[in-house]
């Protein structure tokens, strides 16, 4: 009389692991706990921003009767010098001392008015010496034009009327917003400590289960790659949880307090390409830890034998954030962030900052999707033949080419 057969179909196989994954590590309070810490921290630090970013003015001058003539040129100067100058008039030069001494004014304009005279508590800031500098200059010239007989308004107005004609540039440029580079760094930083996160607990977990023999039990009614498959679909799942909640909820935040300015399409596909690179570079990393997670049988190990595979996580992660704020348009970025094995920190990034190319994010994407099956057959050829093996590290030659 033949055995019958206990296995399940693979679906369900699968299936079985994962939703015991989901329910296991959604359930836990170390999971919640980090999930509404870093929530709780990205919505502090967007309402911090609304309350103490800048908007106000970068200097306040004070002048008297006297030098109120400087005060409509100091604020023009300083506008074309990306200073926001706030102008103010005193009594006399004693009530602007006064102001002086106790921080209200930055700097006092003084004197007869026919000169540029400054006083300032301590230190003159460079920026304002600057455009103190640029004024002085323009009040010598109106005089040297006054005195030659000229009138220093015409003068100075047709100087403001003179433009260069710029031609049309050979390429063209994209103009980079400021919050979307914010947005493109938010989004790799989140992308990195996912796949570092979820990726080291998919291999944890592995090696937990060898220890504690927990795998003979699963691996004699499922087969090794279905446990593999299983776990990491259900991590991976619990992570996309997590990253969709700390984005939306950033994005819902930084949009109600006016701290995002950008359109809400942009911001919905910040979030969008953000889950789309999570799920491919998790499924991509996850299953490579799987593996090298099944080559040792302590926890202490883990660490070693998922370097290899974290070195281009982490490379990617330190590239993108080292170069893209100061230059969006990096050429070396453009092209590592197409390679598979940095496309999942550095394209979200570059996504989320714009002016990629459609064909660009369409040859990244696919080449991820391509190299995922070739990944998921040596994963689970290492997987099936390193799993059952304990005791000291299974070398991966030896794995690889083992029956």
């Amino acid at each position: 009389m033949s055995t019958p057969d206990v296995r399940m179909s693979p679906a369900a196989a699968v299936g079985l692991v994962a939703s015991r994954e989901i329910s296991t590590r959604v359930k836990s309070k170390a999971y919640r706990i980090s999930t509404a810490v870093t929530l709780l921290l990205i919505v502090v630090g967007i309402l911090a921003v609304k309350l103490f970013a800048g908007g106000g003015a970068d200097a306040k001058v004070g002048f008297t009767a006297a030098t109120a003539g400087f005060s409509a040129p100091l604020t023009a100067t300083g506008k074309t010098l990306d200073q926001n100058i706030e102008t103010t008039q005193v009594s006399d030069e004693a009530a602007g001392r006064a102001k002086l001494a106790d921080g209200s004014l930055d700097a006092l304009l003084t004197g007869d008015g026919r000169s540029l005279h400054v006083q300032v508590k301590k230190d003159l800031d460079g920026k304002l010496a600057n455009i103190l500098q640029v004024l002085a200059q323009q009040v010598a010239v109106n005089q040297q034009v006054a005195a030659l007989g000229g009138d220093p308004a015409r003068f100075q107005a047709a100087i403001a009327s003179a433009k260069f004609v710029e031609d049309p540039p050979l390429e063209q440029p994209y103009d980079y917003n400021g919050q979307q580079l914010v947005l493109g760094i938010i989004a790799g930083i989140l992308i990195y400590m996912s796949l570092l996160l979820n990726g080291q607990t998919v291999a944890q977990g592995v090696v937990e289960e060898k220890t504690s023999r927990v795998v003979e039990l699963l691996l004699s009614t499922i087969k090794p790659w279905q446990l593999m498959a299983g776990k990491v679909l259900g991590i991976g799942l619990v992570g996309l949880i997590q990253m969709v909640v700390i984005g939306i909820g950033g994005v819902v935040t930084g949009l109600a307090t006016d701290v995002l300015t950008i359109s809400v399409s942009a911001a919905v596909g910040t979030v969008a390409w953000l889950i789309v690179w999570y799920l491919l570079g998790f499924l991509m990393y996850s299953i490579v830890f799987a593996a090298l997670g099944a080559l040792v049988s302590r926890q202490e190990d883990v660490g070693g034998a998922t370097t290899p595979a974290l070195m281009f996580v982490i490379a990617g992660y330190v590239i993108g954030i080292s170069v893209l704020p100061s230059d969006p348009g990096n050429t070396f970025v453009e092209v590592l962030s197409v390679i598979p094995v940095f496309s999942p920190t550095l394209m979200p990034m570059r996504l989320a900052m714009g002016g990629v190319p459609v064909w660009e994010a369409v040859v990244s994407v696919g080449l991820v999707v391509l190299l995922i099956p070739g990944l998921i057959w040596f994963a689970a050829r290492i997987y099936r033949n390193a799993v059952m093996r304990t005791g000291a590290k299974v070398k991966l030659r030896d794995a690889l080419r083992a029956a």
